[in-house]
Order: structure tokens, then C-alpha cells, then sequence
């Protein structure tokens, strides 16, 4: 309760107290401290800091290329391809030949030529080897025999594999196995005469049914090209 002011020789009221709370004085905080919400902010930074840079690593992280199932790019094509079954039938193998390679970090392709046989009765053949590093050629493989009329399909050889006799005049013979494609043609030889004309061969080999021994030719490649 406010009582009356006491009188003290005076009529002046003595001064009145202030009834407020004052805080005690925060003690200093030690040398080289930080505030706490400064900390909390760089941990935030830093945390932002390694989220980004995990982003950007796992965006330029190189995608893995197609399996290639152990195929190898060769020097020597027709060195590599010994093609034994076909030379047991045709007889002896000559004049390899090497052709244009393309070597690109999409495609590599190579190409080589051979003979069979003896110059009154040989055949010729080309051989072709591609490997494709970043495209799949399965989807079109199919496509693409069909338009070289390559209508009897052989199993047993790869993935998918077309064949055609070419009228019983040679064999040619495309296979697919992941990412690499195997071609084979096989062509008798016709020799021109003193007048220009064709000369039919002495003796020529019966090619029905040459599509296995280079269904088997094309298996001992494929298998030295994995090694």
C-alpha cells in the first residue's frame, strides 16, 4: 500500500524509485568465438557446398559403353581369320588383300579380300569386321539383311545371322553378335577369253550348302577376336 509521504522539514516529496528490471551484464565472450547463428549459416553453406559439388560429380560421371563381350580391334584381319573350312573345300588361299579401315570412337570397321583355289577354278571372297562402340546395331541388323536379300537365317552363329547361296554361284553370309558384325561373301571367278567372253571354270565346286563350312569359318573368327 503507498502510505503519505513523511514530512521531513519540507513539503517536497522524496524521489520516487524506478521499479524496473535491469539484466545483469552478459559476460564477454572468449577471444576467437563465434556467434552461434554464425555457425549454424556456415554449416548450412557447407553442407549446400557438398550437395552441389555431389550433383555436378554424379553429372559428369562418364556413362558406362556397351559390354563388347571381349572383341578386339585386330591389325591383321586376314591373318586372324584362318577360314580352314572353306579352304579345305575351295582349296589353297591366296592374294590377301587389306582394304580401307575405319577407326573412329564410334565405329571401328576393317576389310580384307582373299582367293580360293586355282586360277582356272578360284573364287573370291571378301571379309568385314565392324565393332560398334556406342550405338546398338541390333535393331536395324535385321532391316539391313533383308535389304541385301539375305532371306535364310542360320542359327546357332551369334545372335542373328542371314544367309544367301546367290544363286549357287557363291554365299553370303552376315552375322550379328552384340555390338560387332562379321560379313562374308564368297564368289566364283569368271576368266574372260581372247574375244572377252566369260570362260565357264574347269571343274567347278558344287557350292550347295557352302553356308556351313562358312557358318563354321566365321565361329573359329569370332572366337579368335575374343581372345
Amino acid at each position: 500500500m503507498i502510505s503519505e509521504p513523511e514530512l521531513d522539514g519540507g513539503t517536497g516529496f522524496d524521489a520516487a524509485e524506478v521499479l524496473t528490471e535491469e539484466r545483469a551484464p552478459r559476460p564477454p565472450r572468449p577471444p576467437g568465438t563465434r556467434r552461434p547463428w554464425l555457425w549454424a549459416l556456415g554449416g548450412a553453406v557447407l553442407a549446400s557446398a557438398v550437395w552441389g559439388g555431389g550433383l555436378y560429380a554424379y553429372g559428369q560421371r562418364a556413362e558406362p559403353g556397351p559390354d563388347m563381350r571381349g572383341y578386339r580391334q585386330v591389325e591383321n584381319l586376314c591373318g586372324t581369320a584362318k577360314l580352314k573350312a572353306l579352304t579345305g573345300i575351295l582349296g589353297e588361299r591366296s592374294e590377301d588383300g587389306v582394304g580401307p579401315e575405319m577407326d573412329d570412337p564410334a565405329l571401328h570397321q576393317s576389310f580384307c579380300s582373299m582367293t580360293f583355289g586355282s586360277p582356272e577354278n578360284g573364287y573370291s571372297l571378301t571379309l568385314t569386321y565392324a565393332i560398334h562402340k556406342e550405338v546398338d546395331p541390333g535393331p536395324e541388323f535385321a532391316a539391313k539383311a533383308k535389304y541385301a536379300s539375305l532371306n535364310k537365317p542360320i542359327d546357332g552363329i551369334g545372335e542373328q545371322a542371314f544367309f544367301d547361296d546367290r544363286s549357287g554361284e557363291g554365299g553370303e553370309l552376315s552375322v550379328l553378335d552384340g555390338q560387332i558384325e562379321i560379313g562374308l561373301s564368297l564368289y566364283r571367278q569368271y576368266n574372260s577369253g581372247p574375244d572377252g567372253t566369260m570362260v565357264e571354270p574347269k571343274a567347278p565346286v558344287d557350292l550347295s550348302g557352302i553356308e556351313v563350312p562358312m557358318s563354321q569359318d566365321v565361329l573359329s573368327l569370332m572366337e579368335a577376336l575374343r581372345k
